[in-house]
């Protein structure tokens, strides 16, 4: 395990130079002068000279790029002119929201998904299977945005049982301003996690060694427990990780529509006013955290692995 972790990491180091490298090229090439969104469109010449020269935009590109990951080996991010705070100061104030609400969507949508895979696995072609696929269909063909407008809609504004938007503040708070924005994101991949567990329990279901296990006597719980349920896990995981990566992206928009103050909706604000260093910030923050995920789906499906039980 621990030789895993070494080369994972290892494989990342040129990945993580790829993301600064992209980072930086992608924001470059927006068009747009930050010096300009900063002040405004009467400025002169002179002011806006001054205010790139600030910014360190009037360097040669090479040099910028230098800088930009000199700072990143120092511990600093940048800093937002925008909002005027350190670009690390704001992701360790935001990002903590943004991960909560993205490990709470994971949490709805295993709690939700499971059962329902499990269901829809146990009734293969029945009335129940054909039910849960083709509820779920539509929720896969809506994007998130949409969704939230429809939760808000209805059970924020109609029934009043969740706040609009905002963050809370406390964890009881947080969870319940949080689950319509969390909800969102759950729906947004329930459909593939239900429809990928289901064809993993109905692989593992006609395998041998569980039938031989029914023979045994052994109680149709503890083979679903610790046999059917384990081993469907793990392609199970590999498909919750690389969702993991894609709710990250989707809390951009959730958090926008939600009104959530994360880092979703901080990049949202840079972008739309040029605010460079802060979008470098995050994206790489981003680039970073899916690394990280990338690399616990590697280490869970290790310790999943049938081959560990037997060693």
């Amino acid at each position: 395990m621990r030789r895993l972790v070494l080369r994972r990491l290892i494989q990342a180091l040129p990945v993580l130079f790829g993301i600064t490298l992209v980072t930086f090229a992608m924001v470059h090439l927006v068009p747009g002068d930050p010096a300009r969104a900063l002040a405004g469109q009467r400025a002169t010449p002179q002011i806006l000279a001054s205010i790139r020269h600030q910014l360190g935009i009037d360097r040669p590109l090479l040099q910028q790029y230098w800088h930009f990951v000199a700072n990143i080996g120092r511990g600093q991010l940048g800093y937002s002119f925008l909002l005027h705070q350190p670009t690390d100061t704001l992701l360790a104030a935001r990002l903590p929201t943004t991960l909560f609400l993205v490990g709470y969507g994971v949490m709805i949508a295993v709690v939700l998904g499971v059962p329902l895979a499990m269901i829809s696995a146990t009734h293969k072609e029945g009335w129940l299977d054909h039910s849960i696929k083709g509820s779920l269909v539509v929720g896969l063909g809506l994007p998130s945005f949409w969704i939230g407008l429809l939760l808000i809609a209805f059970l924020a504004l109609r029934l009043r049982w969740f706040p609009v938007g905002g963050a809370g503040s406390g964890f009881p708070g947080e969870l319940w301003h949080l689950f319509l924005p969390a909800l969102t994101l759950a729906l947004s991949f329930l459909a593939v996690l239900v429809r990928s567990l289901r064809a993993s329990l109905i692989d593992v279901l006609d395998a041998d060694y569980v039938s031989l296990a029914v023979l045994k006597g052994i109680t149709r719980r503890r083979v679903y427990v610790r046999h059917v349920l384990r081993n469907a896990l793990i392609p199970a995981v590999t498909i919750v990780g690389l969702n993991l990566s894609y709710l990250l992206g989707a809390s951009v928009v959730v958090e926008s529509v939600f009104s959530v103050d994360g880092i979703g909706n901080t990049l949202v604000n840079a972008v739309l006013s040029r605010d460079y260093q802060l979008v470098q910030g995050i994206a790489l923050v981003f680039g970073v955290l899916v690394l990280m995920i990338t690399l616990a789906v590697d280490v869970t499906q290790a310790a999943l692995s049938p081959r560990n039980e037997l060693a």
